[in-house]
């Protein structure tokens, strides 16, 4: 079964081929952002993953689109994710550090009371972000407003962040840095012409529009190595207003042009919902072609499709999200065909430990039975 093969990830060697997939889950501490003990336990109970990739983390202060999540731009919040990070590796785990910019995808109380920036001056519709205020302790959704169109300042800043976040990262302890590019987020506003109307160098023609995404990774990787970024895209996902007919186009280019920059893989983040669109074999054919290092797929995937896809050679690795959040164990749950837990969807962003640590593993809830059993005997 290949999914519970070993597999060499550029330097790191992976236990299995299973990667958890990065989730918000909300549950830094306030104020700052600051990732803390109770997610370092959270992340230590996954660790039997063949890599973990974390919950997306902000790269500096206006990149923030949701309330509780974490950033890697403070000291505090480095020292913070050094927690994260000796946890995971003590327990014999992978990790990297998902970092984006939302870019759009955001509201004014994350800014300081200015708009959000993006590509463009054009608002998502129907897209609304998770906040929590004064008036709404436990959290409640709002419209995203109209965007202010990035300047070049604003560009070069933001790429910066990013690095200034990988050589943070690094500094943490991560193994290595997934981009988001992906979902709907700023990288993914470049990409695609619904949302990018730019008529300058990084607008217009599928080059251009790849031009942000390109100019990240490689400054990135003059400071901390190709070998240790990940890249994440979505080439079917089209939520928070991103359908675009040119997509497919600007990945697999990008695709290219990411493989000769030798990075450590790309990412693919799926529909998941019930009715999504089914990727098309001749997508997975031309980016295995263009594309010559490790591909992650994540999405509704058990092990016979995960082995299938594997198989075919389309993917290396192959990530699940919700199964992990009440299967710590997940992969020991896969191998040998266990029964898997049923998350509780109420606190699935912010609170405390309740549906977030509280998951046993399989063994650990057979325990209480067993004693029962014992008592029985007895």
């Amino acid at each position: 079964m290949n999914l519970f093969k070993s597999y060499q990830l550029a330097s790191l060697a992976l236990n299995n081929r299973i990667v958890m997939a990065p989730m918000t889950r909300a549950r830094t501490t306030q104020p700052g952002n600051i990732p803390n003990e109770l997610m370092a336990q959270y992340y230590a109970q996954r660790a039997s993953a063949g890599l973990i990739i974390t919950e997306a983390t902000q790269i500096s202060d206006d990149s923030q689109g949701y309330s509780f999540t974490p950033g890697i731009y403070t000291a505090a919040q480095i020292a913070g994710w050094k927690t994260v990070t000796h946890a995971v590796h003590q327990a014999g785990g992978k990790i990297f550090n998902q970092v984006w910019h939302v870019g759009r995808v955001s509201h004014p109380i994350f800014q300081q009371g200015n708009a959000p920036i993006a590509p463009s001056a054009i608002a998502p519709v129907d897209t609304q972000v998770w906040i929590v205020d004064e008036a709404h302790p436990d959290g409640h959704m709002v419209d995203c407003p109209v965007p202010r169109a990035m300047q070049q300042t604003d560009i070069d800043r933001v790429v910066a962040d990013f690095v200034n976040a990988g050589v943070n990262a690094v500094e943490a302890g991560f193994d290595g840095i997934e981009i988001h590019g992906g979902n709907g987020y700023l990288i993914d506003q470049f990409l695609r012409t619904n949302s990018n109307h730019r008529t300058d160098a990084y607008g217009g023609s599928v080059e251009n529009r790849i031009r942000l995404l390109l100019e990240i990774v490689q400054a990135v990787s003059a400071k901390i190595g190709a070998h240790k970024i990940g890249i994440r895209l979505a080439p079917y996902v089209t939520f928070k207003d991103m359908a675009c007919p040119e997509i497919v186009d600007a990945i697999l280019l990008a695709a290219k042009h990411l493989s000769a920059l030798g990075v450590a893989y790309l990412h693919l983040s799926e529909a998941d919902w019930d009715d999504a669109p089914q990727i098309p074999e001749s997508f997975r054919i031309a980016l295995r072609n263009v594309f010559k290092g490790t591909i992650i797929v994540a999405g509704r995937y058990d092990v016979p499709r995960a082995n299938d896809v594997i198989d075919k050679g389309y993917a290396d690795l192959v990530a699940f999200g919700r199964p992990f959040i009440a299967n710590p164990d997940l992969p020991d749950r896969l191998m040998h065909q266990l029964p898997l837990s049923a998350f509780d969807k109420g606190p699935l962003f912010g609170g405390s430990a309740a549906g977030y640590t509280d998951y046993p593993a399989y063994s650990e809830a057979l325990a209480p039975l067993n004693s029962a059993d014992n008592d029985e005997v007895a």
